[in-house]
């Protein structure tokens, strides 16, 4: 009899670095997870993105207006790999991940406006609680410990971390979880709270350097999988 395989939802935010999902890190994140012998289902809720960035000069294009949902199916490929955050229901998944991407902080919660006092949207709050309260494991890659996991989860006493930025740091610890400073290449695990977490480009600089620290987190998800 063939082992089920695990199967891991992944939250998108958008679809570029600055005002979505960070592309390299949903791209490595799906390979590591099919790398693992997972399988994937990519989520993202379906609200209209804080802004638009032209991603050739880095500002905002004004007058422009995206959608969470549409723009994640440019990762997902479209079809049934995406499904909205609505329909999420932690029964039929192993575990949760999010990459980053500055989406993460505009787009699942108003972190990059508001810091530690920030907020997230109802159904990342939702997904992130009922994950973690059915006992299955989170990922959070990138910015998202600070601009979702310590947000939703601070409360629990979570340890995360997101590098050694010091600021965004801080404001980890202020919503009450631990920061633990690490190397890209590596994954910070809280395993009694089955949290996972890496810097990626919160410290790139390169692509196989963040490779390295997504299978890191990946492989320990996989493991912490009941």
């Amino acid at each position: 009899m063939n082992e089920r395989k695990k199967k891991i939802a992944v939250v998108l935010s958008g679809c570029g670095v600055f005002d979505g999902t960070e592309i390299h890190e949903a791209v490595l994140t799906l390979l590591a997870i099919e790398e693992g012998g997972a399988e994937w289902q990519c989520f993202a809720p379906d609200v209209e993105q804080m802004h638009v960035v032209d991603h050739s000069t880095g500002k905002v294009a004004e007058g422009s207006a995206r959608n969470v949902y549409v723009e994640s199916a440019r990762i997902s490929r479209g079809g049934d790999t995406l499904l909205r955050l609505a329909e999420y229901t932690p029964a039929n998944y192993d575990a949760l991940v999010f990459p980053g991407g500055f989406g993460a902080a505009k787009n699942l919660s108003d972190f990059a406006t508001k810091g530690p006092e920030a907020q997230v949207h109802a159904e990342v709050s939702w997904a992130v609680r009922e994950t973690h309260s059915s006992g299955k494991p989170i990922g959070f890659i990138c910015i998202t410990p600070a601009s979702v996991g310590a947000i939703e989860l601070g409360h629990a006493g979570v340890t995360l971390t997101i590098g050694n930025d010091p600021d965004t740091s801080s404001a980890v610890e202020r919503r009450g979880a631990k920061h633990v400073e690490c190397p890209v290449e590596e994954a910070v695990v809280d395993r009694e709270n089955k949290i996972v977490s890496t810097p990626a480009y919160m410290l790139g600089p390169r692509v196989m350097d963040v490779s390295k620290g997504i299978r890191a987190l990946i492989r320990e998800v996989l493991e912490l999988c009941s």
